[in-house]
């Protein structure tokens, strides 16, 4: 037999064959799971302040803004490297209603199911007015957008404002806690301990075990874990809210410190200004009133900065810095190169040879501007 005449059988065999026997897989729609949190877990986040959210982000937020209008989202991937081959199997959409939080669960059960999600992402996305993740200007939404353009879908509905909880939350808290993951956060932050939580190095391979399986029931654990990522991001931004509005109700002075330092770098200087004045007695107090005092004189206000090194002085504060800055300013401002030779020469006593408290002037710099001074106040004479 030719092989014309083999194709010829094989083609007649598949037409004798009962339909019955050729099973056709239909994908027509993505697995969806809803679920109802009490408002007592996100207390106070229907009362969420337009402005104090305006101090931690540089989106541009709607006037006026409302709570209701945000959606929370969180993906869970194939991979935790992001790239072409990385794809959000599940997202996680949260958001305040009158009876509760709501939170949205859409898993892709297979492949061919990914153009089903994002439809249903792109649809709760046209609902609401800003998006907030952790870390999605980085990954989630750089992903979603990747995945849209992929299934030639266009990803115009993420050009919304998005307010990033990661880096509100680093600026803030790094410099206590140095590690800002959204568990530690909770832990530390919010007060809340998980048990029995799958780690997110995991999620990938879960995925891949139930696709080679069938079995659903591997991604109960991820699932539970995503829903709760989704509604302590509604909590971490109601609380990081109420600080800005109210930097005293922080505990830490690292903390109120480094909320000083983002809303200067952001530049809220009087807001800044509130946080410095407000670092509690102790180790980091001084940096709060090296940081004040700079401001003011920033903000063309050398008297009030004056007085700032002045107080630092009498409370034996800051080592060396309150000499050096006093003598720049008698010698800049007021035009009194005495009282900045007499300045520097108390600094030099104090601290020669010794620390000098953290100022950006060694011994030999100030060595410098003691002659440089003396030469200057010498040649008035």
């Amino acid at each position: 037999m030719n092989l014309r005449a083999k194709l010829d059988a094989i083609q007649a065999e598949k037409k004798s064959a009962p339909a019955s026997s050729v099973p056709e897989v239909r994908f027509t729609d993505c697995w969806k799971r809803r679920a109802l949190r009490p408002l007592t877990e996100v207390e106070g986040a229907f009362g969420l302040d337009r402005e104090n959210v305006a101090l931690m982000t540089e989106a541009e937020l709607p006037q006026p803004l409302d709570p209701a209008r945000i959606l929370y989202l969180d993906t869970e991937t194939t991979g935790l490297g992001g790239g072409s081959g990385t794809v959000a199997f599940e997202v996680g959409l949260g958001f305040l209603t009158e009876e509760g939080f709501e939170v949205r669960q859409l898993v892709m059960r297979d492949y061919p199911e990914e153009v089903f999600l994002l439809r249903e992402v792109e649809k709760h996305l046209r609902r609401f007015d800003v998006v907030c993740t952790f870390n999605g200007s980085t990954f989630d939404l750089p992903l979603l957008r990747t995945r849209f353009l992929m299934n030639r879908m266009r990803p115009d509905c993420l050009d919304m404002p998005h307010i990033d909880l990661l880096h509100i939350a680093r600026r803030v808290f790094k410099l206590r806690l140095g590690r800002c993951n959204l568990t530690r956060l909770e832990e530390v932050i919010l007060g809340q301990t998980r048990t029995d939580d799958l780690p997110g190095s995991q999620v990938p391979q879960r995925y891949f075990d139930y696709l080679k399986t069938g079995n659903f029931d591997l991604l109960t654990d991820v699932l539970r874990h995503n829903e709760q990522d989704i509604a302590s991001l509604c909590v971490l931004l109601t609380r990081m809210a109420e600080w800005y509005g109210r930097p005293q109700g922080l505990r830490h002075a690292e903390d109120v410190l480094s909320m000083g330092v983002a809303l200067e770098r952001a530049k809220h200087a009087e807001q800044a200004k509130q946080c410095y004045r407000l670092v509690p007695a102790g180790r980091y107090h001084a940096l709060g009133q090296q940081r004040l005092a700079l401001r003011l004189r920033r903000d063309g206000r050398g008297e009030e900065a004056a007085s700032v090194w002045k107080e630092m002085i009498a409370r034996n504060e800051g080592g060396a810095h309150p000499y050096t800055e006093l003598a720049k300013y008698y010698e800049h401002i007021l035009r009194d190169p005495e009282r900045a030779l007499d300045m520097t020469r108390e600094a030099l006593i104090r601290f020669s040879g010794s620390s000098l408290g953290g100022s950006g002037d060694g011994t030999e710099a100030l060595l410098k501007r003691y002659d440089r001074l003396r030469r200057k106040v010498d040649g008035k004479k």
